[in-house]
Order: C-alpha cells, then structure tokens, then sequence
C-alpha cells in the first residue's frame, strides 16, 4: 500500500509464460555463448557429433540455453544444432504411456479384505509445462494415480 491508502497492482505471471532466450542473459551470459559458438567454429568436424542432436518423430525437444528456455518453444522432429557447455537438451516423448498402480489392500463395511488395482494410460501435450513444473512427469503421474486410488476407495 502507498501513503495515501492505494493499493498498487502486483504483476502476475502466468505459469504458462515462455521467456525469450536473450532476455536477461546478461554480459556473462552472451561471453558464454559466443565462446560456444568459437569452440564449435575450432573443432568443427569433431564438434557435430556433439552439438547435433535427432529428435524422433513422436518426440519433442526443450532446449534451455542457461537455464532458460529457448524462443519458439519445443523444437522437433528433426536435426538441431546444440551449443555445447551452455544448452541443454531435454527430450519428451509425445507417445501415450502405460503402467499399472500396485495393488491396494481396502477393508469394506463388511469386514473383507479387497485388493484393487489399476492401470493408467497418460500422454504428455505440453512438453514445456512438463519440464518446467515436474523433476520427473512418469514418476510424479504414478504416485498421483496410486494416492487417488487409495483416496477413492
């Protein structure tokens, strides 16, 4: 609050919100990145095998460049160029994912023991939202899907 007693708007950002690569990289940050580009130019012909990466059809790319994800989002399928020491490749595949929740053991008004199990079927759409938000997506949907079985029953 101001003297006055005015409340001053407080900017929100959306968790959905991609930043520009270049936006706040700073003087150290742009050093990095045109001494990348300089060892790339140097070794060229062993540099490919490092800083050319595939990415599969039902597969997309997040490429963060010091910690920041690059402009444009996801990149694939196809061939990128990797700045070796400053980007960061991260693949997620696109394909729908299976696995079975263990078993849980519910006791019933009645006084019997049921065992129930499942088996999830999931599929990420947004890979960004996907690295960004979880360490591990496959990991995190399964502790999520065996906690709702066991909170349902």
């Amino acid at each position: 609050m101001t003297s006055k007693g005015h409340r001053r708007p407080i900017p929100v950002s959306s968790e959905h919100d991609v930043r520009n690569a270049e936006e706040g990289v700073g003087i150290c940050g742009t050093i990095l990145v045109v001494l990348s580009y300089v060892l790339c130019a140097l070794t060229f012909p062993f540099s490919l095998c490092i800083a050319v990466k595939v990415v599969q059809e039902y597969e997309r790319a997040v490429i963060m460049r010091l910690g920041r994800i690059l402009s444009g989002g996801a990149k694939g399928p196809g061939l990128f160029f990797v700045l070796p020491c400053v980007d960061t490749i991260m693949k997620v595949d696109l394909r729908t994912v299976t696995f079975d929740v263990p078993p849980q053991e519910i006791l019933t008004r009645d006084s019997v023991t049921v065992s129930v199990d499942a088996v999830v079927y999931f599929r990420i759409f947004n890979p960004i939202i996907s690295v960004t938000n979880v360490e591990n997506s496959r990991y995190s949907t399964q502790l999520l899907a065996a906690t709702t079985l066991r909170n349902i029953l």
